[in-house]
């Protein structure tokens, strides 16, 4: 997987989060060609798995209704 590029992806609650900083003391590794978003514990364990998206436009041409949360925001299942 690359380094994170600029984008988006969906959480576990519905939200959309930057994939460069996802909060929660979480980080991510992103493949752009393969549009997949792995979030990971501090400690690697893969948290959450999720669609890769360039721009928020590109989540809502999807059709997916969804509010853009920082990473200040924390998930709703805390570990």
């Amino acid at each position: 997987m690359s380094s994170t590029p600029e984008g988006y992806f969906i959480d576990w609650d519905g939200n959309a989060r930057d994939a460069n900083d996802p909060g929660n003391g979480y980080f991510t590794e992103v493949d752009k060609i393969a549009k997949y978003v792995a979030v990971k514990h501090k400690n690697g364990t893969l948290v959450h798995e999720a669609t890769f998206y360039p721009t928020l436009e590109a989540i809502e041409k999807k059709g997916i209704k969804t509010q853009f949360v920082p990473s200040s925001q924390p998930w709703g299942k805390q570990e």
